[in-house]
């Protein structure tokens, strides 16, 4: 039963994904605005980059071939784009209170989406006896 939990919560995540990652190419103009401009070599860059990832993370996690490595990449990125995430927190700090609501709520989600695919990787790994 907490087995295909843990599916269905690998599907959430990678749908999920799979839809930001398409969301960086549809409406780049978002997320180029919460690249800490400090990161060479552009916004842009980054922007593309990280959506590539998330689709590819995102396919991994469909996939139950790929899901324990599709999570563990997310772990990654969800670590790698906290800054992101901070510097959004920080630059919207004059916007409307709405706004700073969605920008400070995203800090603790990652937390939450970094234990959860902690709990994809982990369960996939207690079934096939895969190297750490």
């Amino acid at each position: 039963m907490a087995d295909d939990r843990r599916d269905v919560l690998a599907i959430i995540i990678g749908a999920f994904m799979l839809f930001a990652g398409v969301m960086h190419f549809a409406n780049p103009s978002f997320f180029n605005e919460i690249v800490p401009p400090w990161l060479p070599p552009s916004e842009p860059f980054w922007t593309y980059v990280s959506g590539v990832a998330e689709i590819v993370i995102g396919i991994m996690l469909l996939r139950p071939s790929t899901r324990r490595l599709g999570a563990l990449a997310a772990i990654w990125l969800f670590i790698a784009v906290y800054p992101a995430n901070l510097y959004m927190a920080w630059d919207w700090r004059d916007r409307p209170f709405n706004e700073q609501l969605v920008s400070y709520g995203r800090l603790p989600f990652q937390f939450l989406f970094i234990w959860l695919a902690w709990r994809v990787a982990t369960r996939d790994r207690q079934q096939v006896n895969y190297p750490v």
